[in-house]
Parts: structure tokens; sequence; C-alpha cells
């Protein structure tokens, strides 16, 4: 059964239900866990005039770095073991990460909530979980995220 299981999380309430089930199988199987979180490089170049300044980055390295320790507190609290990781070179898309964190640390299943976005919310935002189930050399278990969190960003993609 599963050993190793890569784990990517950004902090929401759906990478939350992916991790909550990564503990759960890994408590089956007595797998360990690898948490990785990825910088988001197109928030990055956003949020400033098509370059990251210094501070961003920063903040946003910062940011991934205590959705690490979070998620880390959590697998430990289950007693499972743990390993974390940050990328924050802003040059490679999640999946490309994910794809090569699979190889790297040998994993066997990749375990990661999925917000579920179709037609122009899935064109307009992109769907990482369908790259990573694309290009995947290994299974994908998607965990889908609440109505509620659904909703709340039906609402913010709306306001904006």
């Amino acid at each position: 059964m599963y050993q190793r299981i890569l784990v990517p999380v950004d902090g929401s309430a759906t990478s939350d239900a992916g991790l909550s089930e990564a503990i759960k199988l890994a408590k089956l199987t007595g797998a360990s866990l690898q948490v990785l979180h990825v910088v988001d490089g197109v928030t990055a170049l956003m949020s400033g005039e098509g370059y990251v300044s210094g501070d961003v980055f920063e903040i946003l390295k910062q940011a991934g770095q205590s959705v690490l320790d979070e998620a880390r507190m959590k697998v430990d609290a289950a007693g499972i073991p743990v390993d974390t990781a940050l990328f924050d070179d802003l040059s490679h898309r999640l999946s490309d990460r994910v794809a090569e964190q699979v190889k790297e640390w040998d994993a066997d299943l990749i375990v990661l909530g999925t917000h579920g976005r179709r037609g122009v919310r899935r064109m307009l935002l992109g769907s990482d979980a369908e790259q990573i189930v694309r290009t995947a050399t290994v299974p994908v278990l998607l965990v889908r995220g609440t109505d509620i969190e659904t909703a709340q960003t039906a609402s913010t993609l709306e306001a904006t």
C-alpha cells in the first residue's frame, strides 16, 4: 500500500481537507507524509507592475512557511512522520514542482484538495489539481473542498 504520501498545501480550507484525508490514509497504511508549499508566482507577479519586489516576495515566503508549520503541527499531532518542503524560486508551476518532488522524495501517492472549479472560473483561474493529475506518474487522490468554501470563492470572484 502507500508508504510515502506527498501533500501540496496552500493554507486554504480545501487544502486542509486534502491534508486531513492524507493523515487518515497515513494512519491506515503506516505511511509518512511530505507536505509541500510552492510560493505562488502568479500572485506574486500580479502584486506589482510585472515584477516581484523583495518585500512582497519575502512576505509570500513567510506566509508559505507558516502554512507548512501549521500543517506539520497537524501531522505531528496525529503521530505520523512528516517532512516539509518550501519552494520559493517562482520559476516553476505547482504541477512541475509536485512532479519533481514525487521523483526526488520517491512518493507513491499525491493527495490534494481541489476547488472543483468549472466553466469561466476554471478558465480564468486554471486548475493546479487538473495539471497535477495530467502529469503525475503516481496515483492522485483529489479531495473536494466544502460547498461553503466554493460559495465564498464564487462571491469573491463576483466582487472583483
